[in-house]
């Protein structure tokens, strides 16, 4: 098939599911990666997708193995993605003076961070051998600054921010761009239990759609609010001291949501 491809990770909720909604509106082939397979294909199914244009792979994102097999299976059955997006990830509150939050801390890296890695991996060298292609990695506003009670997501998305900024370096000369897709807060599984204001709260299928926008243009950096942006600047060059004063009274909150 001529469509072109994209790659998405958890892709089973929220902004995973909204972006491959919206990737097969603009005519693309989907392959979607998800722990819950069978549950993601009756909803693709339910959705009267044309079976052409989509495919689904099993994995959970710590499995480096599990990752590696569904990335030669799409490569072997639809070809190579014109686009990956690393979306995959969870959302835990944790508290480092709890020793069992140290595994909650271990679970944030190795689906966020190393989750991110073993998708794009597979994909990078026969990118750069075709001369063309782009990564996306979906980071969060929370990359801005340390907020009390998620260090491990605070920092997690973090890296996110800088593993996605050093390959954007590294992979220009072969021809790939890199993205950076910063969301606020989304309306998805990930925030509906939120027991705090969540400001310029935004649709998934209006994220979505923003965000194929600034994949399609191959922009480097993108907050989804633009609101969210202005926040988030005002965040990471505030004063660190009328930043510990305005945020230190923050509760710690350990809710666990998976994307």
């Amino acid at each position: 098939m001529t469509a072109r491809l994209v790659f998405i990770t958890g892709a089973s909720s929220g902004i995973g599911q909204a972006l491959a909604t919206r990737y097969l509106q603009a005519g693309w082939r989907v392959a979607l990666l998800a722990r819950r397979a069978e549950e993601m294909a009756k909803w693709a199914q339910a959705q009267g997708w044309p079976e052409q244009q989509w495919a689904v792979y099993a994995a959970d994102v710590r499995s480096e193995a599990e990752v590696q097999a569904a990335a030669q299976a799409c490569l072997s059955t639809q070809g190579l993605p014109d686009v990956v997006v690393a979306n995959a990830g969870i959302s835990i509150g944790v508290d480092l003076s709890l020793a069992e939050d140290l595994s909650v801390l271990r679970d944030l890296m190795d689906t966020n961070v190393i989750g991110l890695a073993a998708t794009f991996q597979p994909f990078i060298e026969p990118m750069k051998l075709r001369g063309h292609g782009t990564l996306v990695g979906v980071a969060s506003v929370a990359a801005m600054r340390g907020l009390p009670g998620h260090a491990g997501y605070c920092g997690a998305k973090a890296a996110v921010v800088q593993i996605c900024e050093t390959l954007r370096g590294e992979l220009r000369p072969f021809g790939l761009r890199v993205v950076t897709l910063v969301p606020g807060y989304i309306a998805t599984p990930l925030t509906s239990e939120n027991d705090y204001p969540m400001p310029f709260l935004m649709q998934a299928g209006v994220f979505a759609d923003k965000a194929f926008k600034a994949i399609e243009r191959r922009e480097a950096w993108r907050v989804i609010p633009w609101q969210m942006g202005v926040l988030a600047g005002l965040m990471r060059w505030m004063p660190r001291g009328l930043f510990d004063v305005l945020l230190g009274s923050q509760k710690h909150r350990k809710k666990r949501r998976r994307t």
